[in-house]
This record gives structure tokens, C-alpha cells and sequence, in this order.
């Protein structure tokens, strides 16, 4: 990290000269010294953060059991918040500072409903920065903004100037859904391609979200634009005390199917089906269709389940319309609360 400044000021920039095309006319970016500075030290609060899964834990089957990605320091008792799907069924997990310290960890909060992960280290964070957490809220599509990947054993980290493409509504393949989200281009720049847990910063340096995904297209609009789509950070401040507390937030206490699906064409085909889930005790598998949940069809995955989710209990009964071969059938299946079926890491 010795000449991260230095790739800052080339960085921050290359970005203003590129100009504000797609800014609003009324933001105008700050001084580049100004910005330079403010980022520089957002970078301060970036860790690199591995993980080693549970033998047996279920989520090793899409995540592996060895997992790495970045995390940022938001309190300065040691807090950091990374994405939660790095640490789901965590065994052993470390902290791996910018001066090439690797400290133990423990996990704080795993929340389903927004995807967010908290863990803190056993011993002090010693010379890691905090990063203040600003809104999204404000944000211009084409604003210039800053991505950085924490330090692994074998690598410095790397940060990458992005633009936001759009802020919108995202549902997940893997019964997940967020009202917003931030959608970025270029996507960050990670060896291996590791963006998982990346934080973003404003050009303030706050910290405005958490990377999750690699997309293909961050426009939305079925052409190609390949970038990033990170969690903002409004969704944590709301419950912020409660995953502290708890360790997690009561929205993730909902029905759980275990299905793995896409919603093309208007039609939700299940692509994959979790083992000794209850999809697949109750029979259905990949290449049926979903058409309608408790009789009310769907054909978004939004709806699909946000219809789940209408369902207070999380064991609640759910009957399913079903497309399979030419077949159309009802299935009834009993939901989970998918937090009782992973393996619990210790701590929380």
C-alpha cells in the first residue's frame, strides 16, 4: 500500500478529467485535492477478511469452504462490516490488515434480509481507520465514486474509480430481494476477480455500500455493461443495533424454499434445488415452473416472493402452482427459517 496515494491521484484524476457526462447539472465534484484526500483515508478502513466454512456446512456447495473478500472498519471498537454470504457457516475467521497483520475474528450479525455480515477482531485493530457512513440517497447516476478491495496473504488489495449506472429494485436467484441497489461501471478491479465485500465510497469518503455481485449488465436494460452490484448502506442503519444485539434483524425470519431460480420471459424456473431443503422434500426440482403461490400467480421473482414472504411464520405452509414437464400441479410444502438450517458460527 506504500503507493496507494499515488494510484489515488492518478486514479481521482483520470476520473475528472473523463468529465461529469450523466451528471446531474447541478453536482459538481470537489476539488481534486479535496477528494484525494477524503479517499485516501476511507482506504485507511479497508481490511481483507478469510474465511474457513464448517465441515458440512451446506452453503460450501455454492461458496466453497475457503472464502475471501474485503471488509470495512465502521466503529472504533473494532465493528467491520463485510457481505454476509462470506461468512455463512464460518468455522475460523481472519482479519488481514494493510500491514500484513492477520488477526482473528469472530461473527457479530448475519442478516438474510439485507445480505450485510458483521464480524470483529479478538485483538485491536491497531492503525485501521473508521469509515463514516454516509446515504446513498443523493447519489447521481454517473458520479464518480471508489471501490477498494482489502489485502489477502498473496495481495495488496486494489481500488478502482467506478461511476453509479443506476440505483433500483434487485431480486436474487436465491430467494433474496432488495427495494434498492446500487448498480456501478466499470466493476471493481480484483485479482481473481474477488469483489466480495468491497466497500464503496462517495467522493466525501463515506462509506455508501458493500459489494456483492459481478453483473453483467448494470443498466438494467438487457445490454451488455459488465459492473458491480454493491448493498447500501441505508439498509444497515435501520438495524444496525438490532444485528449487534441479536444477530440479525427480525425480516430474516421468513419462509424458506431453498429454490434457486430465474424470472426470464415472465415465466420462474427453478434452476437448482438446495439439498434436504424443503423444495426438494416436497418433490420439485430444476426445469419446473413456478406459476402461482397460494393461487396468486407470479411472474417476477419480486413477487414470487414477496408472496412467500406475506407469510409471518417461517415454518408456514405454502402451496405452490407448479409447471412440471406438461403437468400442472399443487404442491404444499412446509417453509423454514432458513437461520435454523446453517450451521451456527460461534458467537453468535
Amino acid at each position: 500500500m506504500s503507493t496507494l496515494r499515488h494510484w489515488l491521484c492518478l486514479l481521482v484524476s483520470s476520473s475528472l478529467l473523463l468529465g461529469t457526462a450523466g451528471y446531474a447539472a447541478t453536482a459538481q465534484p470537489p476539488a481534486a485535492q479535496a477528494m484525494m484526500d477524503a479517499l485516501a483515508k476511507a482506504t485507511t478502513a479497508v481490511v481483507g477478511v478469510k474465511v474457513t466454512a464448517m465441515e458440512g456446512a451446506r452453503s460450501a456447495e455454492t461458496l466453497g469452504l475457503t472464502r475471501a473478500g474485503s471488509g470495512v472498519q465502521i466503529a472504533p471498537d473494532g465493528l467491520i462490516l463485510t457481505i454476509g454470504y462470506l461468512m455463512l457457516e464460518a468455522e475460523q475467521i481472519e482479519v488481514v490488515t494493510q500491514d500484513n497483520r492477520t488477526l482473528p475474528a469472530r461473527a457479530v450479525a448475519y442478516d438474510l434480509a439485507t445480505g450485510f455480515g458483521l464480524l470483529r477482531p479478538l485483538l485491536p485493530l491497531r492503525g485501521v481507520g473508521v469509515a463514516p457512513l454516509g446515504s446513498s440517497r443523493d447519489l447521481q447516476p454517473g458520479e464518480p465514486l471508489m471501490a477498494m478491495t482489502g489485502p489477502q496473504a498473496d495481495d495488496d488489495g486494489d481500488v478502482s474509480m467506478t461511476r453509479l449506472i443506476s440505483r433500483r429494485a434487485f431480486s436474487g436467484s436465491w430467494e433474496y430481494h432488495i427495494e434498492s441497489a446500487l448498480f456501478t461501471s466499470p466493476p471493481v478491479l480484483a485479482s481473481g476477480g474477488n469483489h466480495s465485500g468491497a466497500p464503496l465510497f462517495n467522493q466525501k469518503g463515506e462509506l455508501m455500500g458493500i459489494g456483492s455481485l459481478f453483473v453483467s449488465d448494470a443498466t438494467g436494460e438487457n445490454r451488455r455493461l459488465p459492473g458491480n452490484m454493491f448493498v447500501p448502506v441505508d439498509l444497515l442503519r435501520p438495524i444496525l443495533a438490532e444485528l449487534q444485539r441479536s444477530g440479525s434483524s427480525v425480516k430474516s425470519r421468513r419462509p424458506w424454499l431453498g429454490l434457486t431460480s430465474n424470472d426470464q420471459g415472465g415465466r420462474i424456473q427453478i434452476m437448482r434445488v438446495s439439498k434436504d431443503s424443503p423444495a426438494e422434500q416436497a418433490g420439485l426440482g430444476a426445469g419446473d415452473v413456478v406459476l402461482a403461490v397460494d393461487d396468486a400467480k407470479v411472474a417476477t421473482l419480486e413477487a414470487f416472493y414477496k408472496k412467500l414472504w406475506d407469510h409471518s411464520a417461517p415454518d408456514a405452509e405454502i402451496r405452490l402452482t407448479v409447471l412440471q414437464g406438461a403437468d400442472i400441479k399443487t404442491i404444499v410444502l412446509k417453509a423454514q427459517d432458513r437461520m435454523l438450517t446453517l450451521k451456527k458460527p460461534p458467537g453468535i
